[in-house]
């Protein structure tokens, strides 16, 4: 018989160990991401473990983000494209579904988001080619590349374009480096606040980066691009499995005419074919813009996300199946004025209100 409750602080260690051996299982579910969240944001967080004879056969970690005195939502998971259920049969997912219902509606007055996946065996074993087709224009997907057994091996997949802008970035003298040092989150914290900005949007905290590579221990390094004695560039990986994970990477854009950006991404995908990683993760795309193509062209598939809001009347709707996926913000239409505005704001304004208000958005 299944059972459900949520897991103390005692169970996290074997939570993380079914984590680490089930087969869709991605860095965020990791006790280390609730955590971090915990310290950060001080955002309330639950794991909802299933257990069979004695045994956990299924999990959902939750995360309530409350905002003023609006009810909330229980969100599976903030702060990424992908958490949700993991489970050892349909019954067990069932089962979780059920529970995680009834404890957002104790929590949240039934607000529920699941962010889950569709399955990327098939991708990562090179099947269907061709997925991209079943997209339309606007859907948010992951981008899995199936990695060979060496950097070599990869590099010589590339199209000739690509190959030349990877060996440019070292004509150029830029080079890559790797390293779990905290003093590094600040060099790659910099480069972030540059950006977000300049693209209107709310930075996260200095904070939940340090707390991110502090609790993911071995599972969390981080990948830096230099040009002439200056960090240009950074990353943060994280480890799951037999996939490398990358939730966030940038470059400052006046340096990408020295391949920098591209420096950095050979130098991230080396570690990981060179280290036996089967798959590498570069995060969420939409299907059709820039950042796709970035990373489609070097080799990357889309893989659908399924994500799936529900209230005290059951499931209302799929988030992220097509270009409807924009109802997930609120005040959308607003948009466009509120990241110019954001865009216009002293530096040091922007940095100091981004965390305020990133801890409330939950994508």
């Amino acid at each position: 018989m299944i059972s459900i409750r949520i897991a103390e602080p005692v169970d996290y260690p074997a939570c993380d160990q079914f984590i680490e051996q089930h087969p869709e299982a991605t860095p965020y579910h990791f006790t280390a991401w609730l955590k971090s969240i915990e310290q950060a944001y001080q955002h309330q967080c639950f794991y909802l473990i299933a257990e069979k004879n004695g045994g956990i056969v299924g999990l959902v970690p939750l995360v309530k983000i409350n905002l003023l005195f609006l009810p909330g939502s229980l969100c599976s998971l903030p702060f990424c494209d992908v958490g949700g259920i993991l489970a050892n049969s349909a019954e067990v997912n069932k089962a979780l579904v059920t529970a995680a219902k009834d404890l957002s509606g104790k929590e949240t007055a039934y607000n529920l988001v699941l962010r889950g996946s569709v399955a990327k065996d098939s991708v990562t074993k090179g099947k269907n080619t061709d997925v991209e087709k079943e997209f339309p224009l606007g859907s948010k997907v992951r981008m899995i590349l199936p990695l060979p057994e060496s950097s070599e091996v990869l590099l010589a997949s590339f199209k000739p374009k690509l190959r030349s802008q990877v060996k440019k970035a070292a004509k150029n003298g830029v080079t890559y480096s790797q390293t779990s040092d905290l003093e590094a989150v600040t060099e790659f914290y910099k480069i972030m606040q540059f950006n977000m900005q300049r693209l209107g949007s709310p930075i996260h905290a200095k904070q939940w980066f340090e707390s991110i590579v502090t609790l993911y221990g071995e599972r969390a390094q981080i990948g830096l691009v230099h040009y002439q004695n200056k960090v240009v560039g950074g990353a943060i990986i994280l480890l799951c499995g037999k996939t490398v994970t990358v939730p966030w990477a940038s470059t400052l854009i006046e340096y990408n005419k020295y391949s920098t950006n591209m420096a950095l991404y050979w130098g991230l995908l080396s570690f990981a074919a060179d280290n036996q990683f089967e798959s590498f993760d570069f995060g969420r795309s939409t299907i059709g813009e820039g950042t796709y193509r970035f990373k489609k062209q070097w080799g990357a598939k889309p893989v659908a996300l399924d994500w799936q809001d529900f209230n005290i009347n059951g499931l209302i709707e799929k988030t992220a199946k097509s270009s409807t996926f924009s109802k997930v913000i609120p005040m959308s239409k607003l948009k466009p004025m509120i990241i110019s505005l954001w865009s216009k704001l002293p530096p040091a304004i922007a940095n100091t209100l981004g965390p305020m208000f990133r801890r409330y958005i939950s994508l």
